[in-house]
């Protein structure tokens, strides 16, 4: 059997070193980001294989300068930066890792969430007299604890489930609310109860946000939504930068003392100087890390098994979905 001939696979992020290896086999693999000017152009130009992560836009004018393009691989979830229709009009299949961060981006939530209700004073380094230890034990009395607070998930979809079932076990009160039609055995099966998005934020005193990246969810937490929040609410967002109005929220942080958010995505990304976050004492933002664990960078690389499938004319395992809204 003669082997397929070798393609040339451009990536433009960082990928795991095993999955470069698998893809090398298969295809001569150049390394450049758009933001290397004529040597990503030229690379372009060539490739019939393109893999991209977070911060490369696949779209029409990128497809343009890429004639020999056969298959565009997502390393990671949301396929909010490709084009998923200009692709297809091209012939250009679309594929992603969707299962790949789920259990990251879970763990993340766990511990932002913690890391404010149970903050871990240390014993200093000379250690302490008698006084100094009582003040560190009373500086450390949590006021709140998960297994009495009413935790509302908007978004149960892969980590909207994977949060609820761990808030669960945690012993809180599991409320969940999904623009789409959830079973509600499912619910159920991950602790959670379904509910009205307006009984979600009037009885929710954590409020994690976990939606996809559908257009209609832009913008989806302005000011008016987010009024209806709980006064002393910690909001959480580790699903996409657009879904809540910074501005908006900042207004709400400073006439809201006892509330606090903890963001992950933010639009634009890095977040740029004079953000309306930046600086304020109840909001931390973090760059964008949930899904970093090993583990999780090793499954989302793995996409160069389904790039190297389209590339020998098989069907991929995961092809972007008929709606790039819907991937996470």
């Amino acid at each position: 059997m003669t082997s397929p001939e070798r393609s040339i696979a451009l990536v433009t992020e960082h990928l795991d070193a095993q999955a470069l290896s698998r893809l090398a086999v298969r295809c001569d693999v150049r390394h450049a980001s758009s933001e290397d000017g004529p040597r990503f152009d030229t690379a372009l130009r060539e490739a019939e294989a393109l893999i991209v992560r977070t911060y490369t836009r696949v779209d029409r004018d990128l497809l343009e300068r890429a004639p020999r393009l056969r298959v565009v691989g997502r390393a990671g979830v949301g396929l909010d930066a490709i084009d998923v229709t200009a692709c297809r009009d091209r012939g250009v299949a679309v594929v992603h890792t969707p299962e790949a961060n789920a259990g990251a981006v879970r763990e993340w939530v766990m511990a932002a969430v913690l890391a404010v209700l149970r903050p871990l004073p240390r014993v200093p380094d000379g250690g302490t007299d008698a006084a100094q230890w009582r003040e560190l034990r009373e500086q450390a009395l949590a006021p709140r604890s998960l297994e009495e607070l009413t935790v509302g998930i908007v978004g149960f979809g892969r980590v909207g489930r994977r949060v609820a079932a761990a808030m669960h076990a945690m012993g809180s009160r599991v409320l969940a609310h999904d623009l789409q039609s959830i079973d509600p055995a499912a619910a159920a099966s991950a602790g959670a109860t379904l509910v009205s998005v307006e009984r979600l934020h009037a009885e929710s005193d954590l409020v994690s946000l976990h939606v996809d990246g559908r257009a209609a969810n832009r913008g989806l937490y302005g000011a008016a939504e987010l009024a209806r929040l709980r006064e002393d609410v910690i909001l959480v967002n580790a699903s996409r930068g657009f879904v809540v109005d910074p501005a908006a929220l900042a207004d709400l942080l400073a006439v809201r003392p006892a509330m606090l958010t903890i963001l992950d995505v933010h639009e634009p990304e890095p977040i740029p100087a004079g953000h309306p976050l930046l600086g304020h004492p109840r909001a931390i933002l973090t760059p964008h890390v949930a899904s970093r664990t090993a583990a999780a960078q090793r499954a989302m690389s793995a996409v160069v098994d389904d790039v190297i499938r389209v590339l020998d004319g098989e069907p991929p395992q995961w092809p972007a979905p008929t709606d790039p809204g819907l991937s996470g």
